[in-house]
């Protein structure tokens, strides 16, 4: 298997501020066959430094059809619109909702599984290597 493998995309999103008005940014996606269970997003706002959270695959996937995440991030598919993913984020510093266009982030989803089909993210990792990495990090 490859595990050199991305896939990356760029994502226009919505941030909902508390009067219910939206704000447009743009979020880079990106997933390595080498870490198969997370997504990286990263969120840029202005000229500053992107704002990265990583997402486990699962949780969005499943989040297209229900709600689904407990604590840090929780995904919902809008009941008002079928085309849109609310993404709701929750750390020290403050909550976020954004509103995620559904077909690009599908779109997106589906190359990451034609990458690592789900079921087979176990042969993508060198568990040799990362046992390594946590003995002697340490």
């Amino acid at each position: 298997m490859n595990s050199s493998t991305t896939v990356s995309a760029e994502l226009g999103l919505r941030l909902v501020v508390p009067d219910r008005t939206t704000v447009p940014l743009l979020a880079g996606l990106e997933y390595a066959a080498d870490d198969p269970y997370a997504i990286r997003m990263a969120f840029y706002v202005g000229d500053d430094e992107p704002v990265e959270w990583i997402f486990a695959r699962e949780l969005l996937t499943v989040g297209i059809v229900r709600r689904v995440g407990d604590g840090d991030v929780e995904v919902w598919p809008a009941e008002d619109d079928d085309d849109i993913l609310n993404i709701a984020l929750s750390s020290p510093f403050g909550d976020a909702l954004f509103e995620a266009p559904l077909s690009p982030l599908a779109e997106f989803l589906h190359r990451t599984y034609q990458a690592v089909p789900a079921g087979q993210e176990t042969e993508f990792i060198d568990i040799d290597a990362e046992l390594e990495h946590l003995l002697w990090s340490s």
